[in-house]
């Protein structure tokens, strides 16, 4: 019988407990161990007590690592570094895995062929009946589509430490999993979908949160630095809309420059531009969603916000990274 580890990066979210003890009921061989990594800044020594409750006798096969708040990809190779089964399977603590979970992720392991180096399960996103889903219900939704995502992930322990483990210098859960598979299909591993099944509920957010979400702009400039300006095909991802946030915020910042310089005219055209696209943007999140008043109300404000947020982030991103060599040598 294959063995794994479960490796999961934490927060402490009021999501964890569902985690784990979805974890503990699913039916099949267990894991040969547990690793949560508190990755708080400031971790309270007791505040994992309650959670680990749910998990029966898998208490007894769980371990705890603390980061300082690093990060996931920090928190993962720090998990990674505990493991001593042949599979790491990195779940993230706002999952929920399916009832026969452990089974299907045997049949997974033992399925796979010695060059194959990981097998995401797959993700399903519930979205509420009876309405259109929000922009924030619709971007969770995104992730049942992503090819490589951690959120359940089973990773050859021996394929990760030969390619270093996540690269630590994507700080939040974005791209680091599109670059970390990315380098191992560049050393000649595979990667191959798995059967296993796993629930990825829609959690709730503040009415900004897709500004903040925009720091992610920075991590696709190292994408970039890193794999070349066709990284968006080699990790199969969408390319999203920073070439028009950018032209948004350049009218914008025009229309303002010279109208303070006394060019009503094409301080007026400017604008005109800069209201167009950002009205664009708008309605390109309004019509496929529920369009209640606070849902048209969230869009239009954050919209407005959006664009010179992402290009922002996308400008400090390519400067910060602008000479940013391989993980290898930066880990050194």
């Amino acid at each position: 019988m294959t063995s794994y580890a479960v490796v999961i990066p934490t927060l402490l979210r009021d999501t964890l407990a569902d985690c784990l003890a979805a974890l503990a009921a699913a039916h099949g061989p267990r894991p040969d161990e547990i690793v949560l990594v508190d990755d708080r800044p400031d971790p309270a020594p007791d505040a994992l007590a309650h959670a680990l409750t749910v998990l029966g006798d898998l208490r007894e096969r769980t371990t705890i690592a603390a980061t300082g708040g690093r990060g996931p990809a920090a928190a993962r190779n720090t998990g990674l570094r505990a493991v001593t089964a042949p599979w790491a399977v990195f779940l993230d603590d706002d999952v929920q895995v399916g009832p026969h979970w452990c089974a299907q992720l045997v049949q997974d392991l033992e399925e796979a062929t010695p060059d194959t180096a990981g097998i995401p399960g797959v993700i399903t996103v519930p979205l509420p009946g009876g309405r259109r889903p929000t922009d924030w219900e619709r971007g969770t939704a995104g992730l049942a589509r992503a090819r490589w995502i951690t959120a359940d992930m089973a990773y050859r322990t021996e394929a990760l430490r030969q390619a270093g483990g996540f690269d630590e210098r994507f700080p939040r859960a974005f791209r680091e999993d599109a670059d970390l598979a990315l380098r191992l299909l560049d050393a000649g591993w595979r990667i191959r979908r798995g059967r296993r099944t796993t629930l990825h509920p829609v959690r709730s957010a503040s009415r900004w949160a897709s500004v903040g979400q925009q720091r992610g702009n920075a991590d696709d400039a190292l994408m970039r630095r890193l794999h070349g300006p066709d990284w968006w095909d080699k990790a199969v991802a969408p390319r999203g809309r920073i070439r028009r946030h950018a032209a948004i915020t350049a009218a914008g910042a025009a229309a303002c420059a010279l109208a303070v310089a006394g060019h009503r005219r094409a301080a007026t055209a400017c604008a005109l531009g800069w209201a167009a696209g950002t009205a664009e943007f708008a309605r390109a999140r309004i019509v496929p969603g529920p369009r209640t008043r606070e849902e048209v109300t969230t869009v239009l404000a954050t919209s407005v916000v959006i664009p010179p947020a992402a290009t922002w982030h996308r400008l400090a991103g390519a400067w910060r990274h602008r000479n940013a060599p391989a993980w290898r040598e930066a880990a050194r």
